[in-house]
């Protein structure tokens, strides 16, 4: 099982660059950065490929209607440049809350465009001339829908490597089914082992099904909330506000991904309540409704041997890359725990 961290979009960027470059030493094998609607990823990746060496460098994720195809191959390719062959493109949809609320697009079409956006970006890193008419992308753009001076053209610059590793982040079955068919890497969300398989078993297995060999084993890379220690119970309160937000905040309702998670989990009443309250605005009553439970199961929060039996319990539902957020009180903890859950792996 590998092992990586997840840094938050929340702030204290530089701080945590400090520490990844104490975990590289270490021997932690990559670090993912988030987008959402804060800062840029890339920006923050290409910072991360200048000050380390050897450690697997990710988007965790970037949305795929904020940039063209062609752009996001590009980017990828650039990262992959810089980094010397580190970089792993991390994908998702978002929702529509922040795809038509802040950046202005629709959200149609996750499925057929994520299928396309993946298939475009490999055709790139080959480095051949685009060419493409899916249903949603056509490169170059048909004559009647622009100048008609369009051609084939293909990136200027040898990517570092045809094949780029792609994650894509994925919840809904068809949404996870498609990722275990085209994908390197699988990113779910709050992942639960002891329900796993129940809830998304079934689409994981129709993917492969499917799957090129070449593409290799799906890596599934899960992110747990992390705190390791006799004295850490009090750090389930730390984890909950997130879990608040996602369940509660996410969307509206009947379209709240992660809701909808929380419920097949078997947490259907108290997502519904979170969600009430946290819509409602009263966003401290939504965070305080989230069950220690609930937080528990999809955490590596404890002491060493609970943290042992719950890693234990991750790789046997299929887990390969545990990607950790340590919720510390400065940076000397956020590296021993980190270090500590290497310690207890299988």
């Amino acid at each position: 099982m590998r092992t990586g961290v997840f840094l938050s979009y929340a702030g204290g960027f530089r701080e945590s660059v400090d520490h990844v470059v104490t975990l590289e030493k270490a021997g932690v094998d990559i670090v993912l950065v988030a987008e959402a609607y804060s800062f840029d990823a890339i920006s923050q990746l290409g910072y991360l490929a200048a000050k380390t060496s050897t450690i697997e460098l990710g988007s965790g994720v970037v949305p795929i209607y904020t940039r063209t195809p062609t752009l996001l191959a590009m980017t990828a390719a650039g990262l992959d440049f810089v980094s010397d062959g580190r970089f792993r493109l991390g994908i998702g949809t978002s929702g529509p809350q922040v795809m038509e609320g802040f950046h202005g697009v629709s959200f149609d079409a996750p499925l057929g465009r994520t299928r396309e956006v993946v298939e475009i970006c490999r055709q790139v890193w080959r480095r051949e001339k685009v060419s493409y008419q899916g249903r949603h992308y056509q490169i170059p753009l048909p004559a009647d829908r622009g100048t008609g001076l369009g051609k084939e053209l293909k990136i200027i610059n040898q990517p570092v490597r045809e094949r780029i590793p792609i994650s894509i982040a994925a919840l809904g079955p068809k949404n996870v089914e498609l990722t275990a068919e085209i994908a390197e890497g699988w990113q779910p969300v709050f992942f639960l082992p002891e329900r796993a398989d129940e809830v998304w078993g079934d689409a994981l297995r129709a993917g492969k099904a499917k799957r090129d060999s070449s593409l290799g084993e799906l890596d599934v890379m899960v992110g747990v909330s992390l705190a390791i220690g006799d004295d850490v119970e009090d750090r389930l309160e730390w984890a909950k506000p997130q879990l608040a937000l996602y369940i509660g905040g996410m969307g509206a309702k009947g379209r709240n991904f992660y809701h909808n998670v929380a419920t097949r989990y078997g947490f259907g009443e108290v997502a519904d309540r979170i969600q009430e309250l946290y819509l409602s605005g009263r966003k401290a009553e939504a965070i305080a409704a989230v069950p220690d439970e609930l937080v528990r199961s999809v955490s590596l929060i404890g002491p060493a041997g609970f943290v042992r039996e719950r890693i234990a319990a991750f790789a046997e539902a299929g887990v390969t890359t545990l990607l950790a957020t340590p919720v510390a009180v400065d940076g000397a903890e956020y590296v021993r725990f980190v270090e500590q859950m290497q310690g207890l792996l299988p």
